[in-house]
């Protein structure tokens, strides 16, 4: 990977991977938000300062890169919040279990076994899930981002046409 390619790949991770795992901003993850804009990101970044128009295969390598640093930044930021949140969420859990009286007791013992966990297979399932579709949709990113962000090559000056000849 070329040292031009470096800064706005981990740029991009950043962005995809901290907008991804904190708690309520995830939500923009929806529609792959998130994901996709740290592609977005990466192709600008690539382009920015630079004369020549990025190449759409330099914009989704970039993405594509992207979408698997952003894998690892959302398992690094994601496993403190998870540690913090788990015991509120299984607290949570277990109020809703002791007020329903009509759920059925299989299903209360499958709700308490998923909360008994200590948020580090939220974060392992989460990276992998991050990890693929990261992959695909950050490349998409990249691709947009290069047609978006594509600087048009500087234009070789015209030469004028000689004078014209006056008759003698």
């Amino acid at each position: 990977m070329s040292q031009a390619l470096l800064q706005p790949v981990l740029f991009g991770g950043l962005f995809m991977g901290v907008l991804s795992a904190l708690p309520i901003i995830s939500l923009g993850n929806c529609c792959c938000l998130w994901v996709m804009g740290g592609g977005v990101v990466t192709a600008y970044l690539t382009q920015h300062g630079r004369p020549d128009p990025i190449q759409l295969g330099e914009g989704a390598f970039g993405g594509f890169l992207t979408g698997i640093f952003g894998a690892v930044v959302y398992a690094v930021v994601s496993l403190p919040i998870q540690l913090v949140t788990a015991p509120l969420q299984r607290g949570l859990m277990n109020g809703l279990l002791d007020s329903a009286a009509d759920v059925p007791p299989e299903v209360r013992e499958l709700m308490e076994s998923f909360g008994s966990g200590s948020g580090l297979g939220a974060v392992v399932v989460g990276f992998f899930f991050m990890l693929a579709v990261g992959m695909v949709f950050s490349t998409l990113g990249g691709l947009l981002g290069a047609l978006i962000f594509r600087s048009t090559p500087p234009s070789a000056p015209v030469a004028s046409p000689p004078p014209p000849e006056l008759p003698a």
